[in-house]
């Protein structure tokens, strides 16, 4: 199979990471932080050197506040609900939002009466009249900006280091979902002035799925929106105020961060490279596509930077059955439909008809591009004869 889905979920992963993992699950097994033998101290130990690296890596000035979830949804929705939110206050974030950050948005609008701006900004708009609509939304009640750092439907990077740059003037904390980024564009929280960053461990980093994180940097009052057991502090009848204990209730997925350290090492040794591979991949995939007459391309023009993924149309043809077509036939996984992101559907006019997304990774291959490109001009060609 041709594997171009990367964006949803990485495949295949570093052999390291199934080797971590299946050595936790068979040598370890055991629960970190609720014991002290050996085995639970082991599996203790994988959990703070994850920490460790990970706040060395995204620049996190305290590993205690790096904080493990199952996903980055819930590490979204720990940052959004864990703020004391008041009537009339005001929160801004763009119309790229992914359902993981627009459905606890509208929550707390509806159980607090706060209230929200998504700033709409379409392909032809540049950086700086988004920049502008961000700075005309602010308000004195503005309290949170929360936004992805790129789109997961057309791979266009938020220019959030402006961003940030008004929310520090303003006062404002900051909530950056790098769901898309980490893994492809370096971040530094404490360089970038970040407040709260949140990452999946599955997409770009190329770990295992269930491991999510959520970064704190600096004095940010939160409040745990799960409540349990902690191994530590345990004759206390109310959540541990100590962090990472504080947001991080239940046991832990010890194997899953185990295959996410080695993912994060991996990581670490091509962290370095000034244009990832998969990025000329990428130009490549967008350049072909746009040479095919019947195809329409959507997201940033060939020669801006932008994730590694390219959303398209074929003609008035319904993208799932362009999906559905590429899968059965010529045995190519790509993601087609509303991508669990239907303001940017809203904002493109593409609600309807969805949006066929090919996204890349190291591991895809310029054979694999030629091939994609020989299908869908086949498939192209076939809707021209009906």
């Amino acid at each position: 199979m041709i594997y171009f889905d990367q964006a949803a979920s990485s495949f295949p992963k570093p052999p390291s990471v199934a080797e971590a993992m299946a050595h936790t699950v068979n040598s370890i097994g055991a629960n970190p932080g609720r014991g002290g033998h050996v085995l639970a101290r082991q599996a203790s130990e994988i959990i703070t050197n994850t920490r460790i690296k990970i706040a060395e890596l995204f620049g996190c000035s305290d590993p205690k506040k790096v904080i493990f979830h199952q996903n980055a949804t819930i590490g979204l929705n720990q940052a959004i609900k864990g703020l004391r939110w008041h009537k009339n206050d005001h929160v801004i974030a763009s119309a790229y939002e992914h359902n993981s950050i627009r459905r606890p948005l509208e929550y707390i609008k509806e159980r607090y009466g706060v209230k929200v701006t998504y700033v709409d900004c379409p392909d032809e708009e540049t950086d700086e009249s988004f920049v502008s609509a961000v700075e005309h939304a602010i308000d004195s009640n503005t309290r949170l900006i929360a936004m992805t750092h790129a789109s997961n439907v057309t791979g266009r990077i938020i220019p959030i280091d402006k961003i940030i740059a008004l929310a520090k003037r303003n006062r404002i904390y900051t909530l950056i979902d790098a769901s898309q980024t980490a893994g492809h564009i370096p971040i530094d929280m404490k360089t970038q002035k970040i407040d709260m960053l949140v990452f999946p461990g599955h997409k770009g980093i190329l770990g295992p799925q269930g491991t999510g994180v959520l970064l704190v940097e600096g004095e940010v009052h939160l409040y745990p929106i799960h409540h349990g057991g902690t191994g530590a502090f345990s004759s206390l009848p109310n959540q541990p105020k100590q962090w990472p204990e504080f947001l991080e209730s239940g046991t832990l997925n010890t194997p899953g961060i185990a295959g996410l350290y080695a993912a994060l090492i991996d990581y670490e040794s091509r962290k370095k490279e000034i244009v990832p591979r998969e990025t000329i991949l990428a130009n490549m995939l967008q350049k072909s596509l746009e040479a095919i007459e019947g195809v329409i391309c959507y997201g940033p023009e060939y020669d801006i930077l932008r994730m590694p993924m390219v959303a398209f149309n074929v003609e008035n043809v319904p993208s799932q059955e362009v999906g559905v077509i590429l899968d059965s036939h010529y045995n190519i996984a790509v993601r087609a439909g509303l991508h669990c992101s239907p303001l940017t559907h809203e904002m493109l006019h593409t609600t309807a008809q969805g949006m066929v997304r090919a996204s890349l990774s190291i591991y895809n291959t310029e054979d694999e591009i030629r091939e994609f490109i020989l299908a869908i001009k086949e498939i192209v060609a076939s809707y021209k004869e009906l």
